[in-house]
Parts: C-alpha cells; structure tokens; sequence
C-alpha cells in the first residue's frame, strides 16, 4: 500500500472521499459529490483557517474511542487510503464537535489499530466550532 506523505495536516482534509457524522451514535455518510459534503467542507474551511497544529494533548484508546462516539456529535473524514503526517499514519480523521471548542483532537484511524495511538491537536486561534455544530445538527 503506497502512502502519502503530508506536510501538513491542514492540507489533508480537501482529499477526503467520504465524511462520517455520528450523532448520538446515528451515523450518516456523505461522498464528496454529496451537497452536505460540500456544505461541511466549505464551514470545516473556514473554521480552520489560520488554525495551529499543536502538540496533542491525548492519546487515544479504541475501546474508549468508539464507545464516546456512541454519545455527542463527531465528524470523521475518511480518505480511502493511508496518508501520513509527522510520522503518523491514518486512513481517517475523527474530530469530537462541541460549540465552544476553541481546539481539538484530530484522532487518527487506521484498519489494522482502529482509533488507537497519537493525536494531532488544531488550536482554531480566536475561533470556536459553533458554526460547524450547527450546521451537523442540522444538515438534511
């Protein structure tokens, strides 16, 4: 299996096939010629515009992982293939959305671990995810 190499984990989220929201552990999926992936891609944009990528501040479990994302709202970008980041390898990104998260967690997925190991972390600098939460609740 070949994989990309980023920079940048900014730059990743444009290459993303599918995105996963769960809520309240419904889960429903858009590809990227899907509306709601377009509308999700164009406020995931802006809300990380001018962001930092930060040290994480976690380390996740699987078992935890998957059993939070029965609860609460999540996003997930879901590449199709393995890309990597500072030396970390994922298959998909999950984020936990919350209103007044000024920074968050992006956990890293691959087949052979699940959601196990190292995070990135984005600080939306003067920023929250608001709009995104609003949108994900509301989105048809």
């Amino acid at each position: 299996m070949v994989t990309v190499i980023m920079e940048d984990v900014h730059q990743i989220f444009g290459y993303a096939e599918s995105i996963n929201v769960y809520n309240d552990g419904k889960s429903v999926t858009y590809g990227a010629g899907d509306r709601q992936y377009k509308e999700i891609m164009r406020c995931w944009n802006a809300m990380i515009e001018g962001a930092h990528q930060m040290p994480a501040f976690c380390v996740s479990l699987n078992g935890m992982t998957t059993e939070a994302m029965k609860k609460n709202l999540w996003v997930e970008f879901d590449f199709g293939k393995v890309y990597e980041c500072g030396g970390m390898p994922f298959e998909k990104l999950l984020v936990q959305v919350e209103k007044n998260f000024s920074g968050f967690n992006l956990v890293r997925y691959m087949r052979e671990a699940g959601y196990e190991g190292r995070c990135f972390y984005l600080d939306l600098v003067n920023k929250n995810m608001t709009d995104l939460y609003n949108l994900l609740q509301n989105i048809t």
